[in-house]
């Protein structure tokens, strides 16, 4: 393969690299990377593996860029608030290599399409988001035999490993059962330090580079833990589960499935939309409105009439729910219903007539008030 003056030139420091060279730059001109999501992990993955000449690179990612992401999602602008992330991401890459091919989906990764997408390259890097892609990506990457570089974040943590590579563990042998979606935070609920995602993405494509070289040591069957506020980076084992269900002896899923349904366990009559409830207000009903997210978000916004007790207090003095009262219905909220459903879950078993409001507090600032700040 034949590199012009101008990649010559463009790609000296990696050519002078006795293990990288012009046959290394070769592999990384010729191989195609899918990168899933281009959030906080997608950008810095994309910019660098841009940066590295990979010759193709596919995006997966329907959202849309919102202001909340400027904080950590290095690839976008202010003037990219509104427009597509994937056709953005890809206008941005084009100007910082355009030797390079660049392939965007601007659609949901799914049980239909995944097996397609997935197919078309030799390696997916995961910057998913929620549980039910992760499992999707990990699963459609083992039935395909690619390697799944996988990375998350959660407020000041970020973890980071290569699943299904060369016989390896794949995520299920770290994690075997889902979650169900009120009992972990997104980023969304919890917070997230801007500067992680730039930590761990940037660790991402890092391996994903070392696979198309055939170099060093990859993160296959090592779990690599990162704290940023201790900045201490701790690297684990992680052994193939002989027992799991997807890769082990006596496998029991045997095509990929729905994520979505299998993370989600809630039922509609614990559930209340933003207009239902201001009916509910309207009509003056007996109710008590309850927030569970924390002191530096109440200070944000809120709901008047609101009682603040945050999820964190509830935690550690779980007493605090026996002392509302039984002879009103309840409805909990949050930023966007992840910590609500998990607190009237508890109601539920103590026997109180909750609901939570779908979307939180954030589906009462687009529906009802206007007013209410978003963050």
């Amino acid at each position: 393969m034949e590199f012009s003056k101008e990649e010559l030139r463009r790609y000296s420091r990696h050519l002078i690299l006795p293990e990288v060279g012009k046959e290394g730059q070769e592999k990384l001109k010729q191989a195609k990377v899918l990168v899933v999501g281009a959030g906080g992990l997608g950008s810095p993955v994309l910019l660098y593996l841009a940066a590295a000449g990979i010759g193709k690179i596919g995006i997966v990612d329907f959202d849309k860029v919102d202001e909340t992401n400027l904080q950590r999602q290095i690839l976008y602008s202010e003037r990219d608030v509104g427009k597509s992330k994937a056709e953005t991401a890809k206008k941005h890459l084009e100007k910082l290599n355009s030797n390079i091919e660049i392939i965007t989906y601007n659609e949901k990764l799914t049980s239909e399409n995944a097996l397609k997408i997935i197919k078309e390259y030799d390696i997916v890097v995961d910057g998913s988001d929620n549980f039910p892609t992760r499992y999707l990506v990990n699963d459609a990457c083992f039935f395909l035999k690619k390697p799944n570089v996988y990375g998350a974040i959660f407020r000041f943590d970020g973890q980071a490993s290569v699943f299904n590579y060369n016989h390896g563990p794949c995520y299920r042998c770290l994690s075997p059962k889902m979650p169900s979606s009120d009992e972990i935070p997104s980023c969304s609920e919890a917070g997230v330090l801007g500067v992680l995602p730039g930590t761990i993405g940037t660790i991402q494509a890092t391996e994903a580079i070392k696979i198309i070289l055939g170099k060093g040591n990859v993160l296959s069957e090592k779990v690599l833990v990162y704290n940023a506020l201790e900045m201490e980076f701790t690297k684990l084992n992680l052994k193939k589960n002989e027992d799991c269900r997807l890769c082990g002896k006596s496998p029991e899923i045997r095509e990929v499935g729905n994520y979505e349904k299998a993370c989600d366990n809630k039922e509609p009559n614990l559930e209340i939309t933003a207009k239902e409830l201001k009916e509910m207000m309207d009509n003056t009903e007996s109710l008590e409105l309850l927030d569970v997210r924390e002191q530096e978000e109440w200070e944000i916004c809120k709901i008047e009439s609101a009682k603040l007790v945050p999820l964190s207090k509830i935690q550690r003095e779980p007493g605090l729910l026996d002392i509302l009262p039984k002879n009103k219905k309840i409805v909990v909220y949050c930023h966007v219903g992840g910590r609500s459903a998990f607190v009237v879950n508890s109601l539920r078993e103590k026997g109180y007539n909750a609901r939570n409001l779908v979307g939180g507090i954030d589906a009462w600032s687009r529906e009802v008030d206007e007013n209410i700040t978003t963050y």
